[in-house]
């Protein structure tokens, strides 16, 4: 039997001066809109805070890289140095060749050093594949 319009219980009053409860839907909906917000504002910071590393890691660089500049007209001024100093002995022509194997084992020793150790590194980020692996996984069945 239905209720006519006069017989239906009438919502609850909202006494002045107070606010009526928001729904569940509201609330999801802000809780859905302050993620995303959040989201928004974490990933700007980290943004921001890539820019200010990247520019001290730029101007880092760029000093290392006068100084091996540097490093490198030290071996080459060293290098004839100790010719000319092989020269006070010896031809300078054999000088020069000894000179120059040294620096040719030299190259060689620190060639294969990088060679082997380049063999070792992996590219692939294997934390933050499993930790995505465990993400997607949580996602698909969030209770257990």
């Amino acid at each position: 039997m239905a209720l006519s319009f006069q017989e239906r219980p009438a919502p609850a009053a909202v006494p002045p001066g107070e606010t009526p409860e928001p729904s569940i839907g509201d609330l999801v909906s802000e809780i859905g809109q302050d993620l995303s917000r959040l989201v928004r504002d974490e990933i700007e910071l980290a943004k921001a805070e890539v820019k200010q590393e990247s520019v001290k890691a730029g101007k880092a660089a760029g000093m290392l890289g006068g100084a091996g500049y540097a490093a490198h007209v030290v071996a080459l001024l060293g290098s004839l140095t100790v010719v000319f100093a092989l020269g006070n002995v010896m031809n300078l022509a054999w000088a020069a060749l000894i000179v120059t194997v040294l620096w040719a084992v030299a190259g060689g020793v620190l060639y294969s050093a990088g060679r082997k150790r380049l063999r070792t590194v992996n590219l692939k980020p294997e934390q933050t594949v499993e930790t995505l692996k465990e993400d997607a996984k949580w996602a698909r069945h969030p209770t257990s």
